[in-house]
Formats: C-alpha cells, sequence, structure tokens
C-alpha cells in the first residue's frame, strides 16, 4: 500500500482514506439553495402577474369545458349570415355563413390553445438541446451549434412557416412543427448562458471529482439549477405561438377543419367594416391570452430574478 506526502508530524493517509475523503467532500458539497417557495411569494404578491393567472385559468377553463355546456358544432349554420350580436340565435352575433361566433370562440380557443403550448414545448425542448451542449462541451461543438442558431435567427420566421406549413399540409400537426423549428434559437442561447455559468460551479465540480458522466452533469445536475429562466422563455413562448398560428390563419394557412380564432379571423376579414364583430371578438380573445401570458412571464422573471427578487 503507498502513501501520500504529510505535513511533519502528522501521521500520512493511506491512498484509499484520500479516495474516500475527496468522495465524502464531493458528496456533501454545497448545492444552489432552493428558491420555489421564495419565488411562489414573490409571484403571488404580483397583483399583473396574479391577474395574468386568473385570466389564463379563466380562458382555458372555459375552452377546456366549455364543450361539454354546449354541445354545437362550431361550423353549423345557426342564424342569419352577419347577424349582430344579440340575435335571437346567436347571442355575440354569426359571422358571413351564419356560424355562431360564440360556440366558435368556444370551441376554438381549444385549438388555438393547444398550438400555444405544443409548439412553444417543441421549441423550448429543441432550444434547451442545443443550447445545452454547446455550452457545457464549447469549443468546436459550440462554434457549430451557434453557427446553426444564427441561421434561424436570420431566417424570415413567418415566411419559412409559411413555406413549411405549404410544403407539409396545413394541419395543426404542421403548424406545431414549423412554429417549434422557428422558435427556438432565443431559448438556445439562453440555456448556453446558463450552462456556461453552472459547470464552473463547485457543486457540478464535486459531481465531476466523483466520477460522474457528462449525461448525467447535463440533464440531472446542472439543468435543474438552470431551469428558472427557461421557465420564463418557454411562458412567453406561448404568447408568440398563438400570434404566429393566428397570422397563418389569417393568410390562410390555418387548418380548415378545425376551429380556431386565427380561422375565424382570415375567413371573416372581407367583411371587418360590415361585421366587426365576427372579426373583433376572437382578436380580442387573442389579445387576452397572450396579454395573461405575458403578465404571467413577467410575474415568473420577477420571482427567479434574485436581483429583481430582492426589490420586491
Amino acid at each position: 500500500m503507498s502513501y501520500v506526502p504529510s505535513l511533519p508530524g502528522k501521521k500520512p493517509m493511506p491512498d484509499e482514506d484520500v479516495a474516500n475523503a475527496k468522495t465524502d467532500v464531493a458528496v456533501k458539497a454545497p448545492r444552489p439553495p432552493g428558491q420555489g417557495a421564495e419565488a411562489i411569494r414573490v409571484f403571488f404578491r404580483s397583483p399583473s402577474a396574479v391577474f395574468g393567472l386568473i385570466l389564463l385559468t379563466l380562458i382555458v377553463s372555459v375552452a377546456m369545458l366549455g364543450p361539454m355546456v354546449m354541445d354545437a358544432d362550431p361550423f353549423d349554420i345557426a342564424a342569419a349570415p352577419l347577424s349582430p350580436p344579440g340575435d335571437e340565435y346567436a347571442a355575440l352575433g354569426s359571422d358571413y355563413l351564419g356560424r355562431d361566433i360564440l360556440t366558435g370562440l368556444i370551441y376554438g380557443g381549444r385549438a388555438t390553445l393547444a398550438v400555444g403550448f405544443v409548439a412553444a414545448l417543441l421549441s423550448v425542448f429543441i432550444g434547451i438541446v442545443i443550447g445545452a451542449l454547446a455550452g457545457y462541451y464549447g469549443g468546436w461543438i459550440d462554434e457549430a451549434l451557434m453557427r446553426i442558431t444564427e441561421f434561424f435567427q436570420v431566417l424570415p420566421s413567418l415566411l419559412f412557416v409559411m413555406v413549411l406549413v405549404t410544403l407539409l399540409s396545413p394541419t395543426l400537426t404542421t403548424i406545431c412543427i414549423a412554429i417549434g423549428i422557428v422558435s427556438w434559437p432565443s431559448t438556445a442561447r439562453l440555456a448556453r448562458a446558463e450552462f456556461m455559468r453552472l459547470k464552473q460551479q463547485d457543486f457540478v465540480v464535486a459531481e465531476r471529482m466523483i466520477g460522474a458522466r457528462s449525461r448525467r452533469l447535463l440533464w440531472r445536475v446542472i439543468l435543474p439549477n438552470a431551469i428558472a429562466p427557461l421557465i420564463v422563455s418557454a411562458t412567453l413562448a406561448i404568447g408568440v405561438a398563438i400570434l404566429f398560428e393566428a397570422g397563418l390563419s389569417f393568410l390562410g394557412l390555418g387548418d380548415p377543419n378545425i376551429m380556431s380564432w386565427g380561422l375565424m379571423i382570415g375567413s371573416n376579414r372581407p367583411y371587418i367594416l360590415t361585421a366587426w364583430w365576427a372579426v373583433t371578438l376572437p382578436g380580442f380573445a387573442i389579445f387576452l391570452t397572450v396579454l395573461a401570458v405575458s403578465l404571467i412571464g413577467d410575474g415568473l422573471n420577477d420571482a427567479f430574478n434574485p436581483k429583481l427578487r430582492e426589490r420586491t
């Protein structure tokens, strides 16, 4: 058994004891303190964030539970074409075909919200994977992935989405995929910055010293500590995806077989001056949803940002 040098007057330690000591130190390495409870407290102290959360909860509840109460087909003819709000058969009016606007708002919210959440989830997933690999490994991997990120950043996003949807046929699935493909660069840059900062922290170095593999360091050690700003990015990405879907439907590239708020706006746009309700009401629904998501995102940013949290 070999011994390592020690200070004069002290008994030398065997190699196994040194290894065990290192392991003990590494296992007990300090981790960043949990911020969940404090972040929740700060979030609910923000009136705008609470208002956004209540508003989004109300919108999602109406979209999810409304069809159970109002059993109707949003494509059915309910009244005379372009009937104004207050009509006997269409409380919020009808569109150019006589379809009920209220029914369209309730059923259309499901498709619009689904596109927003799914596309945002896809874009955040792509962004986290690319940003994590670039920030953790650095070197040529970082250079290659950042060049790809810059390529997607300089692309005209709406035009690229229009091309993808046209080539793949306009369905909710292809719209979600197209929006997710063009929306990830900002999340990738944010994830890269967080992983570059955290990989030098003591708790990561301690895990590396005890032999943790890169896969564990990436997804089990660093990612949980970098998740706060990424949650904020994901929240804001929902609003971007909803606006993307509305823009595509307005241009006639939405799914014509599924009612959505964007489809309601797009199909009734020639009558915006004579039947304002057919375009204004779904547009107002989109506005309220994006507003709620933005308020929640701002509240999460304040809650997870230590500098802003100190002012609250």
